[in-house]
């Protein structure tokens, strides 16, 4: 299985840069991994919300190939812990997914197009983070996950 992480907009502070590159390095030694920057939507000031969110839909929309599984990283997805999340992608693996896409979507969230492509959504906390931060979050926890299934000792519980 191959992963993807679709993101809107390239991360500004260098100290959220440089721990996400730590963890893209990482992943790769498990399973494919592609990341993604969407470029911010230029002149937004002009738009509604609704309409940036339709914007970055198509563009997100535009990144999926046949086949690909879309996964959003929303508030209202379902919750892991680390272990459960490790197995929720060990199913996806033994389900015959080839490509599992997730996505971080900007500051509004997501038009009802992607959301209906989706065939789930995930959330990280109950708490509300930055999208530049929760591509930190998601990297490593995503990491963690991997290392979980190998029975590596990054994790512990």
């Amino acid at each position: 299985m191959k992963i993807k992480l679709i993101v809107i907009g390239k991360t500004d502070q260098p100290y959220l840069q440089n721990g996400i590159e730590i963890y893209h390095q990482r992943i790769p030694h498990y399973l494919p991994f592609d990341y993604v920057v969407i470029p911010d939507i230029k002149n937004t000031r002009k738009l509604s919300e609704d309409q940036q969110k339709e914007k970055e839909g198509s563009l997100i929309l535009d990144q999926l190939k046949a086949g690909d599984e879309l996964i959003l990283l929303d508030e209202k997805g379902k919750t892991f812990r680390s272990t459960e999340f490790a197995r929720f992608l060990e199913k996806k693996m033994l389900g015959g997914i080839k490509n599992l896409v997730f996505v971080i979507g900007g500051p509004y969230g997501f038009s009802d197009t992607v959301y209906q492509k989706a065939t789930g959504k995930v959330s990280l906390s109950k708490m509300t983070f930055s999208h530049q931060l929760i591509r930190l979050i998601f990297s490593e926890q995503l990491y963690r996950g991997l290392t979980i299934l190998k029975g590596e000792p990054y994790h512990h519980e």
